[in-house]
């Protein structure tokens, strides 16, 4: 009693069914490509227009969510962080796939070792504090998942079109069961 019960779908996966950690990498990366994409085309003006929301404008949102994926995994991985890059929209689209690629590599290798609770030292918080890679990886997504929703709105004030909703079903059904990086 008090036992889930699960449809039988969810007992039949196979073994080459997506985890969950690459569910949530790819949808997490995929959505917020789809986003930069969305701006290839738009005008200086729209992507500096001032918003009173997160960093301020459609190009300092996308900065901030790519930074934030580079420093922390920069931070994780004991390698010296990166210099900031361009704002661009083609480099952010560049910083965007070097630092997934770079996420999704930790996060991998924190999964194959169990290590979700081991920590490390983030040297950039005065004085040094201790993380869990769980808790910083988590971050990270749900990090970029808050901003992608102020983008949303920028980008639908902006006039842009085509503005996905972003959720991971909506993701997950373009995609298929086993999703795609692309």
């Amino acid at each position: 009693e008090g036992a889930l019960s699960m449809p039988p779908a969810v007992y039949s996966c196979s073994k080459t069914a997506m985890n969950f950690l690459d569910r949530i990498l790819q949808h997490d990366a995929w959505t917020t490509r789809q986003l930069l994409l969305l701006c290839v085309d738009c005008t200086d003006a729209q992507l500096d227009r001032d918003f009173d929301l997160g960093p301020g404008t459609i190009r300092a949102t996308f900065g901030h969510i790519v930074r934030n994926m580079e420093v922390w995994t920069d931070l994780m991985t004991g390698a010296p962080v990166r210099n900031d890059g361009g704002l661009a929209v083609a480099d952010l689209l560049d910083r965007l796939e070097r630092a997934a690629a770079d996420l999704d590599q930790l996060a991998h290798e924190v999964e194959s070792k169990g290590a979700w609770d081991e920590r490390w030292t983030d040297t950039l918080d005065d004085p040094p504090t201790s993380k869990t890679y769980g808790g910083a990886i988590a971050h990270v997504i749900t990090h970029s998942m808050h901003h992608r929703a102020q983008l949303l709105f920028m980008l639908r004030r902006s006039g842009i079109e085509g503005v996905p909703e972003g959720d991971v079903l909506s993701w997950e059904n373009q995609h298929g069961a086993m999703g795609s990086a692309s």
